[in-house]
């Protein structure tokens, strides 16, 4: 834990600088433990199989934010995953085609591509592949089939020059795979530099005393057990209820994989932006922070947090929460 300096005017000619009553000796040491197990993400999550272009990009936001993609003709990727509320909509669980339901909290697409696979329970590889399910998902968009889709995007004659663009010498250019990598190319460019990050890069003034604290709290707790690498998460399933059974029917991996051993399994989120993606958990049934940090260090952990602990905690947290690029995820206009 960083030690605290109330008086600064002690200090001698030569002696270290205080920042914000948190030692510079203090932060360094805290910053390579930090380093050590968690990271900055790069600006784009690149992938061999689905090299990002500007055509590409261009062309997924456009896809983004197309309510032609709905059954309905009422509800798009952003209705669900609001690029505008760091890539969620605050719901337990979001309203689909008809206002159904389905069991499972949407989580956000900030910084998704750098996880190992993707939705709770891992069922799809990467957000190409995901990017497939909700729009022929009878509860979510309702498409009837991948050759309703490719009819209504080839009846508009801007995306026919935009997905010949995109992917220059195609005899058929539009086709589902295509639309689920055009979604995949913005979607890998969806990255939310923090705080944090700068705090990593060596400005000790970029987190704050309580922040730096938290911090320590979190390294020291052993957080980092599930949630580590650069997002903080994303990287491996874990069971719900490791050390203390946690009251959840939602039979996780195994619904996927058949393996009852996997029941409860789900993948680890990330917690960059954690502060602003409520409700918690694979159901959304954690309203807050606080609540989530507990139950995660009791259950996950078989730890109980003090309130001051908890408090310094969340204030970390809140240093996950990146910068959106408003330009990047501005609205565009549809053909």
């Amino acid at each position: 834990m960083s030690t605290i300096f109330t008086k600064a005017a002690a200090l001698g000619t030569g002696t270290a600088l205080f920042i914000s009553g948190i030692a510079h000796a203090d932060a360094g040491a805290l910053r390579a433990r930090a380093k050590a197990l968690l990271g900055t993400p790069p600006p784009v999550a690149e992938s061999a199989t689905n090299p990002v272009s500007n055509a590409k990009v261009d062309l997924g936001r456009m896809l983004y934010f197309d309510k032609r993609l709905s059954l309905a003709n009422d509800l798009s990727c952003n209705s669900c995953h609001q690029l505008d509320k760091f890539g969620v909509d605050n719901e337990k669980t979001s309203a689909g085609h008809k206002g159904q339901r389905g069991d499972r909290n949407s989580p956000t697409v900030y910084n998704a591509a750098f996880h190992f696979a993707q939705v709770w329970d891992g069922r799809a590889a990467d957000v190409e592949a995901q990017a497939k399910g909700p729009i022929l998902n009878p509860v979510e968009m309702a498409m009837p089939s991948e050759p309703e889709v490719i009819a209504r995007l080839q009846a508009v004659e801007g995306y026919r020059k935009a997905f010949a663009a995109a992917f220059p010498g195609e005899e058929q250019p539009i086709n589902y795979d295509n639309l689920a990598r055009a979604i995949g190319a913005f979607e890998r460019k969806l990255v939310t530099p923090s705080p944090f990050d700068d705090f990593l890069a060596g400005d000790d003034t970029a987190l704050t005393t309580e922040q730096q604290q938290g911090l320590a709290v979190f390294l020291d707790t052993g957080c980092t057990v599930c949630h580590n690498g650069a997002v903080l998460g994303g990287q491996m399933y874990q069971k719900l209820g490791l050390v203390k059974p946690y009251p959840t029917q939602d039979p996780g991996r195994a619904k996927i994989t058949g393996n009852e051993a996997e029941r409860g399994y789900f993948k680890v989120p990330s917690l960059r932006n954690i502060e602003k993606t409520a409700p918690y958990f694979h159901d959304g049934s954690v309203a807050t922070l606080e609540q989530a940090s507990r139950l995660m260090a009791e259950h996950q952990l078989g730890r109980e947090l003090p309130a001051t602990d908890v408090t310094k905690l969340v204030a970390f947290l809140g240093s996950l929460t990146g910068k959106i690029d408003a330009n990047y995820t501005r609205e565009p206009r549809l053909p």
